[in-house]
């Protein structure tokens, strides 16, 4: 396996998170309840946006720099982790509500750059060993969060 295709599974899944949050938040009742999806969102994302900035965004960086878009890519993560982060501290269920779902919108328009700048790119600028080395380092981050 190649790291684009273990991040790419990673998306779908996160496409399948983002599509119930979307159904469920109009229904919630309570602070709390948004808290805790934006919560469990927050920390998923913040892994895999960890994940892909060490170990696909980092080696790309030269070449996205020359695209303009080295930055980008790191500060649409910090965002999406900012703006989940900030429900927390929220005290308006319609607030925090608004927020999670714009975040959820944020985060799909992310991916979707990702899958149509990145992704490619990698394939294209990196070797299939290292892409292969890369979904290995993956597998072990992975291992070692779970322990």
């Amino acid at each position: 396996m190649k790291i684009t295709e273990a991040l790419l599974a990673e998306h779908v899944v996160f496409h399948n998170i983002f599509d119930h949050i979307e159904q469920a938040v109009p229904k919630l009742k309570t602070l709390a309840e948004v808290k805790s999806l934006a919560m469990l969102l927050e920390s998923t994302l913040s892994a895999h946006s960890r994940t892909e900035d060490i170990l696909l965004i980092e080696p790309l960086d030269h070449c996205l720099e020359q695209m303009g878009q080295a930055e980008s890519f790191h500060e649409e993560h910090r965002e999406i982790d900012a703006s989940l982060a900030k429900i927390k501290s929220l005290r308006r269920l319609a607030t925090a509500k608004q927020l999670l779902l714009s975040a959820v919108a944020y985060s799909r328009n992310h991916f979707d750059k990702e899958e149509r700048i990145l992704f490619p790119l990698a394939e294209k600028v990196l070797k299939a060993k290292t892409l292969t080395t890369l979904a290995s380092d993956w597998m072990k981050e992975r291992e070692a969060a779970a322990t």
